[in-house]
């Protein structure tokens, strides 16, 4: 009987799993996908001020 739950759940988290990667890689994601692979290059604006002005704390 454990081996019966023991497989159930194996195959439930396998289904959890491509579920997961199916939603992520879906067509409609794609535009927050790109979003998101942005943000560690966005820069906050008063870095960009600072920039700008000179910042004599560099």
């Amino acid at each position: 009987m454990v081996a019966v739950i023991n497989g159930v759940v194996t195959v439930l988290g396998m289904l959890t799993f491509a579920g997961i990667v199916w939603w992520a890689w879906s067509a409609h994601r794609a535009e927050a996908n790109r979003q998101s692979a942005m943000l560690p290059f966005a820069l906050p604006e008063e870095y960009q001020d600072d920039k700008k002005n000179g910042d004599p704390h560099e």
